[in-house]
């Protein structure tokens, strides 16, 4: 492979922002579209589009001579015929913008586990089989994630580039104002709980507290990403990506406590969702942030409660098989606690959430 010019769409996101990371450490030239790209991203281009606006989006592209796409981004509707026409036009315009002016070898398209859960309004309908594993048949639901592996693979074939489609679980990394960071949303919601005097409750189901789980580092999901647009072997495949260890969140609540120095609430045996325990208080968070010094961004963009609370709050069982990409050789592996205290670290570095004491 002699070409390395990538476009991250989402760049902005969580899982775009560490793609676009990994890309530069290796070498990379590497775009970065979003709506509004930030200037100051170190070794990234800033491509200003909004794949909305199909005539916009193609001027953008133009003379930029991409090689492997990695598409990260999504805007989540009302319903889920309004996500399949949006989401499928917004990877759609995006790919007919690019193949107008480059030759493209491979499309890396990030979807989630909902390919095998459904929708948030048909989630669970059927219980799924597990571990989640990529040959399982398409739910007889509506989905956004078919819809555009439907357009991916045409265009594929119309076009001759490779593809690949990755299916992380709950994703933990570095984002800020990301609606699906479940990271930062518990250490925000932790920062209130000892502002307030309130011990630390887990807010999901009995089913989540006891079963086994696992989640997806953003930066393993980049290391994928990589891998699958660089390894011959894994072309036109859709793989699975979890950190490769298995968890239940009875222990590993107590070891996040620990670490964001809150004390750990015991389990009640039944859901106390954080929309409704976090309500009002915004004024508590402003008052941290006063008292602390921190970066003056408001609760909501920082804390996702409803997103979060429909991860903890499933009934069913949730794991994953990592076998296809093992097998192909892919073998990274990340330790899923590390995830949480390195993001936690972080977010203290930079004056996100205060200081341990």
């Amino acid at each position: 492979m002699t070409r390395k010019n990538a476009l991250v769409v989402g760049v902005t996101g969580i899982s775009g922002a560490n793609a676009a990371d990994l890309l530069v450490a290796e070498g990379w030239t590497v775009h970065g579209l979003a709506r509004r790209p930030p200037e100051d991203l170190p070794g990234v281009n800033p491509v200003a589009a909004d794949l909305r606006d199909a005539a916009g989006t193609r001027a953008a592209l133009a003379g930029l001579d991409i090689s492997h796409v990695f598409f990260c981004t999504w805007a989540r509707q009302e319903s889920e015929d309004a996500n399949c026409r949006v989401n499928g036009a917004m990877l759609q315009t995006l790919l007919d913008g690019v193949t107008a002016h480059s030759r493209l070898d491979h499309v890396a398209l990030v979807t989630g586990l909902k390919h095998y859960l459904g929708p948030f309004e048909s989630y669970g309908k059927v219980k799924p089989d597990t571990p989640f594993r990529e040959d399982q048949p398409r739910l007889p639901y509506q989905n956004f994630y078919y819809v555009q592996e439907d357009i991916l693979f045409a265009e594929a074939a119309r076009h001759g580039f490779g593809w690949s489609v990755h299916r992380p679980h709950t994703m933990i990394g570095w984002a800020i104002g990301n609606a699906m960071n479940m990271g930062v949303t518990l250490a925000v919601y932790a920062a209130i709980c000892r502002e307030i005097g309130r011990p630390f409750l887990f807010p999901g189901t009995p089913q989540q507290y006891e079963a086994v789980t696992d989640v997806t580092d953003a930066r393993i999901l980049a290391k994928q990403l990589v891998w699958a647009a660089t390894t011959p072997a894994a072309r036109d495949q859709a793989f699975n990506i979890t950190n490769g260890d298995v968890f239940r969140w009875r222990r590993l609540w107590a070891a996040l406590a620990a670490d964001l120095g809150v004390e750990v609430a015991p389990y009640p045996g039944h859901p106390t969702p954080l929309e409704q325990q976090m309500a009002g208080q915004e004024g508590t968070w402003d008052r941290i942030v006063a008292k602390h010094g921190l970066a003056p961004h408001p609760l909501g963009t920082l804390a996702s409660w409803w997103h979060t609370d429909a991860d903890l709050g499933r009934e069913l069982e949730t794991f994953t098989d990592m076998t296809r990409s093992r097998a192909l050789g892919f073998m990274d592996l990340q330790i899923t606690e590390r995830s949480f205290t390195d993001l936690f670290q972080r977010l203290r570095a930079e004056r996100i959430i205060p200081p341990r004491g």
